[in-house]
């Protein structure tokens, strides 16, 4: 699933509309079975409750990397430099947000999480 909520490129407000579509244009002699049309009503059931997951599955991420972030400050790591070099120590002053990622403060520094290779006390 993309972050836009769509499966293989199809949003509800598609499906919708080709399941709209589907039912104006279909042969009057030959109707779609009851069993097909409770079909594409179970996959656009199932399409908003995977959405609805993504969604509650992003938050609990978010939330557990502020979490962990938190509980680094005060805490001595080692990290990856952004530009790169060899390993870098400090202590974690704080921890925000930027562009979207929690960042931690170390000795002036912006480091992300995936930088950190070792925490010590």
């Amino acid at each position: 699933m993309t972050p836009s909520g769509t499966v293989a490129g199809i949003g509800t407000d598609q499906f919708l509309q080709l399941l709209v579509a589907q039912l104006q244009n279909q042969d009057p002699l030959d109707p779609v079975s009851d069993r097909d049309f409770i079909a594409q009503l179970t996959a656009l059931n199932t399409l908003q409750g995977v959405q609805d997951l993504n969604a509650t599955f992003s938050e609990v991420l978010r939330l557990q990397e502020l979490t962990n972030g938190t509980n680094l400050i005060g805490k001595t790591v080692q990290f990856t430099p952004t530009g790169g070099g060899p390993l870098a120590t400090g202590t974690v002053d704080s921890v925000g947000v930027r562009d979207g990622r929690f960042v931690l403060q170390v000795g002036g520094q912006a480091v992300g999480l995936d930088q950190i290779s070792t925490v010590g006390a």
